[in-house]
């Protein structure tokens, strides 16, 4: 009797272990975050662009919660997405430039977090941070100049293709077919892996990191003729503004000139083939999301789109990034879209940041934030749930890894001190000595944007008059007003994303307190002092 009462004890305790599996899963999303490089914000029809580059994320976008007020933390690949996966700013992480990958610091990132918490997870396509393939179940590497270990004659091809592209453009149009293209190899990629990973009862993550539409700037059919050069609407402003836009613009345009000689006439074209290759990737994205429609994953999965930064693509007669925080390179497309979130046809007015991301998934799956998290919860937001507005009336952008900034190529050779340039070789890295040397801070609130560098020099802009940033208003005396508050909120900025890392040591005598709003919100907490102060007196 004793034996068949602990049978059946057993049982029960199986049943009740299944069962709340089952609630497990069926409460705890996949999640899908799908990373692409370089990728204009602006460029959508959702955001009032004439061309129509990105179909279905624009439905995607009307299925859930988007942002047209959303910023990367620093415009420079291995900054922000290292700000991405650990919720730290780029003064935080110590990734200022793309040459600091190694000195990523924090307590946890995004992938560690959610293999805690059971995930399956996966790194397909561009990683250009500081993870490695032992960080993650499933790693399979695509980039700019195409796929390691090709294992097709083809794809050796294709390869050697984009390599002749000398990482600039493709006058012609690619002549290989969309299936050898990077989105649609890491989308394939990507249905495999899940064909697999879905047998399983543990909930996935995948980073699907498209490396376009990053340069080369190259498209195969249909999407070379898509968009062609004489229909493309104009610039906002040309090469004419860069005076205005200061000595670091001028600078990237003769370095441009000097790596890829008359480059601006091949603008249009280039232009073309961006625009042509954000619609290709439009394209793949659809066939990911019919696929897991297909396999019946798509109602238990969060479906993220998010762009690292974007790129000038004409503008100020630049390409690619680099000078400065235009808008062009620092606003960036970000979608929700998946079971909780609300469905809107208009965009959050919320300033948000990619670094944002990692606190918002945790607060989504119910996970601790890491120690040393600086980004805030979306999830009320993307949940239609109230939200402090204050705190998401205003966002910083990062640029510059510090020191001095180069302003000629007398006191630094391109060629042979920083090897941006080389002789008798069609190159040129964007991201060099001089558009990166210095520090600037941004910041964007309402109609408004503030630029501000380590020498105490300010620009202002009014976004809605000038979208061009061109009309700096900063030593204008009847916007002194509107200057100080975004002075003031950018000084708060700045102290908000000082590391708090590492935090005050325990010794055996005493243990200093450290506040913390569990969704990392600061604006509810702004005048406690105050009240506290005016409590004490009521009880005098």
């Amino acid at each position: 009797m004793k034996y068949i009462k602990l049978i059946i004890a057993l049982i029960l305790c199986c049943c009740y272990l299944q069962k709340t599996t089952a609630q497990h899963q069926q409460h705890t999303p996949n999640i899908v975050l799908i990373i692409v490089d370089q990728f204009r914000a602006d460029a959508s029809k959702r955001e009032g662009f004439s061309l129509n580059t990105t179909p279905f994320l624009d439905s995607l976008a009307t299925h859930g919660t988007w942002f047209n007020r959303a910023y990367c933390a620093m415009p420079a690949c291995v900054p922000s997405r290292t700000s991405m996966i650990t919720g730290r700013f780029p003064s935080a992480t110590r990734v200022n430039s793309n040459m600091n990958i190694q000195d990523a610091y924090f307590t946890k990132n995004l992938f560690q977090v959610l293999k805690n918490e059971g995930y399956q997870t996966a790194l397909i396509g561009k990683n250009h941070t500081f993870l490695k393939p032992k960080d993650v179940d499933f790693w399979k590497d695509f980039n700019h100049l195409g796929a390691g270990n090709p294992s097709t004659k083809e794809e050796k091809q294709f390869n050697a293709f984009l390599r002749n592209t000398h990482f600039y453009m493709s006058e012609k149009a690619s002549p290989f077919p969309v299936k050898l293209q990077m989105p649609a190899r890491i989308v394939n990629t990507a249905e495999n892996w899940i064909q697999n990973t879905a047998k399983s009862t543990a909930p996935f993550f995948m980073l699907l990191s498209i490396p376009e539409p990053h340069n080369p700037y190259q498209a195969p059919e249909p999407y070379y003729s898509m968009f062609p050069p004489e229909s493309l609407p104009p610039v906002i402003a040309g090469k004419e503004a860069l005076p205005k836009k200061g000595n670091t613009y001028m600078l990237q345009h003769q370095l441009l000139e000097m790596g890829y000689g008359d480059y601006e006439k091949m603008i249009p074209r280039i232009r073309s083939n961006y625009y042509g290759m954000m619609r290709l990737i439009d394209d793949q994205i659809k066939h990911l999301v019919s696929y897991f429609k297909q396999k019946g994953l798509y109602q238990n999965t969060v479906f993220l789109f998010v762009s690292d930064h974007g790129d000038y693509v004409g503008e100020y007669g630049l390409i690619k990034k680099g000078a400065g925080v235009p808008e062009c390179l620092t606003k960036i497309p970000m979608i929700w879209s998946g079971p909780g979130i609300e469905k809107n046809n208009q965009p959050s007015e919320a300033f948000v940041s990619n670094v944002d991301i990692m606190p918002t998934i945790c607060d989504m799956i119910g996970a601790p934030m890491p120690k040393g998290i600086q980004g805030r919860s979306l999830w009320p937001i993307l949940q239609g749930k109230a939200y402090p507005k204050e705190e998401f009336s205003s966002i910083e952008v990062q640029q510059g890894y510090g020191g001095l900034r180069y302003v000629n190529f007398e006191e630094y050779d391109p060629y042979t001190d920083d090897g941006t340039i080389k002789k008798g070789a069609i190159a040129c890295d964007e991201l060099n000595t001089w558009t990166q040397s210095g520090r600037l801070r941004m910041l964007r609130k309402g109609d408004w944007k503030l630029v501000y560098d380590m020498q105490g020099h300010g620009k202002l802009y009014n976004l809605k008059d000038d979208p061009a940033e061109v009309n700096d208003l900063y030593a204008n005396k009847k916007y002194s007003g509107i200057k100080t508050e975004l002075l003031e909120n950018l000084l708060a900025w700045e102290l908000r994303t000082e590391d708090p890392l590492p935090l005050p040591h325990n010794n055996q005598y005493r243990k200093y307190g450290f506040k913390k709003d569990p969704k990392n919100y600061w604006s509810p907490y702004k005048n406690e002092g105050e009240e506290h102060l005016k409590q004490l007196e009521n009880e005098k």
